[in-house]
């Protein structure tokens, strides 16, 4: 489900008038109805978060709505001749739980990837396109002294003809990971390691290319020398949780004073809560449960102990293992059931201090395993397993991001992360 924002495919697609380049003017009104294909294809994918086409990179939603939406164009990079698509795409990740190259991989997967397969065949057939690029300016989520903040980060994703055959041929997950990794990936300009060692030119000389591109100003009908030349205005955007496809609704920011006036709404609950299950969950005295916000939704954070019968040598992912089967997944129905049903916010942080019998004083390991609340009455309804609703949500020890294997971590066997 999802809308495009500018209402027809012709208005994602540049003029070819307004390409300077004779050459590449040509290929734009050649191939001007692919073109126009291609963008209602695309228009017509259900992205996780709204995602608009842009001629300018990291606008908010309320510029977006206000800017050039044309970006489908054939352009330049590296004297290769390519398709580019700019866009902005409200997804904001945290900083904390997803490392840049996770960020980038995550973007190349649910937005870009769906784009190279609706531009890819519509250009088959056409010789003097040698790549296919990409560029997505996404959010990250930061903490500077211990204040949250929000910037854009670009995602730039190059694919050789070759590596896009492939793409389209691939059959198996394998085989299209492997057709991806053909493509340069870039983050901010500077190419990851590991992408395109063996495709186009040297991975030296591509990322001199792009750091030493110019930042350009609004669109003059030239073209840039190198993908990404687009002005980045210094804004932060507003994150959106809704799927859609390209959008034009807005999602208001999470503010604090939202997260009071749930809190307020819920406060005879949570109070009703506490003094039902204290005994079954050892609540924190200090720390009563309160509504965050976590990924553009808000979560009600239940903070708790829990002490572990097993000796004090276990690994920390046996102690968040163990946690989960004897205390936490305990705990789920309990609470569903406290709060009348299906909650009416997005999900449920559990956080637990695991202490482990016979372990020194402060030795305790810091979990929190964090599901949404569609993911939480499907296990109490009985249809997800405990495994299956650790694979939905996420697991938290000492403030790292983990996977979370349960059988293999009270083995002792935990799998690398």
């Amino acid at each position: 489900m999802g809308l495009i924002a500018a209402g027809s495919a012709f208005g994602q697609v540049l003029s070819p008038p307004e390409i300077r380049d004779p050459r590449l003017r040509e290929l734009q009104q050649k191939h001007l109805p692919d073109l126009e294909r291609v963008a209602a294809e695309i228009a017509a994918h259900s992205f996780p978060y709204r995602l608009y086409f842009s001629r300018t990179l990291d606008l908010n939603e309320d510029q977006q709505r206000r800017s050039d939406q044309r970006s489908i164009r054939f352009d330049t990079f590296h004297d290769q001749t390519v398709l580019e698509i700019t866009a902005n795409y409200y997804a904001s990740y945290s900083a904390e739980l997803m490392p840049r190259e996770e960020r980038a991989s995550r973007t190349l997967a649910d937005v870009i990837t769906p784009m190279l397969k609706a531009a890819i065949p519509a250009l088959a057939n056409e010789v003097k396109v040698q790549s296919f690029a990409v560029e997505i300016s996404h959010h990250v989520r930061r903490k500077v002294l211990g204040v949250s903040h929000e910037s854009p980060e670009n995602i730039a994703f190059v694919l050789s003809s070759r590596g896009a055959r492939q793409l389209m041929a691939a059959t198996t997950p394998g085989e299209q990971e492997a057709a991806l990794m053909q493509g340069q990936l870039f983050v901010n300009r500077q190419l990851i390691a590991g992408w395109g060692e063996n495709d186009l030119s040297s991975t030296a000389e591509r990322s001199a290319t792009l750091a030493a591109a110019k930042v350009a100003g609004p669109w003059n009908g030239t073209l840039p020398p190198a993908l990404g030349e687009m002005r980045r205005a210094a804004v932060t955007a507003l994150p959106t949780k809704t799927p859609a496809r390209v959008a034009t609704q807005a999602h208001p920011e999470i503010s604090s004073d939202a997260l009071r006036s749930l809190q307020g709404a819920h406060q005879a609950d949570l109070d009703r809560l506490v003094r039902e299950l204290d005994q079954q969950a050892h609540f924190i005295a200090y720390a009563a449960p309160t509504f965050i916000a976590f990924r553009n939704g808000v979560y009600l954070q239940l903070s708790m102990k829990t002490m572990l019968s097993e000796a004090a040598t276990v690994s920390q992912y046996q102690a968040a293992a163990l946690a989960f089967d004897e205390h936490i997944a305990h705990l789920i129905r309990p609470v569903l059931a406290a709060l009348k049903g299906r909650p009416d916010f997005d999900g449920i942080d559990f956080s637990t201090s695991v202490r482990v019998a016979g372990a020194p004083e402060g030795s305790g390991t810091a979990v929190e395993f964090i599901f949404t609340a569609d993911n939480l009455s499907n296990y109490r309804n009985f249809d997800l397993t405990g495994q299956e609703l650790i694979k939905t949500g996420v697991v938290l020890i000492n403030g790292e991001r983990v996977g979370l294997e349960l059988q293999y971590a009270e083995d002792g066997l935990a799998r690398p992360h």
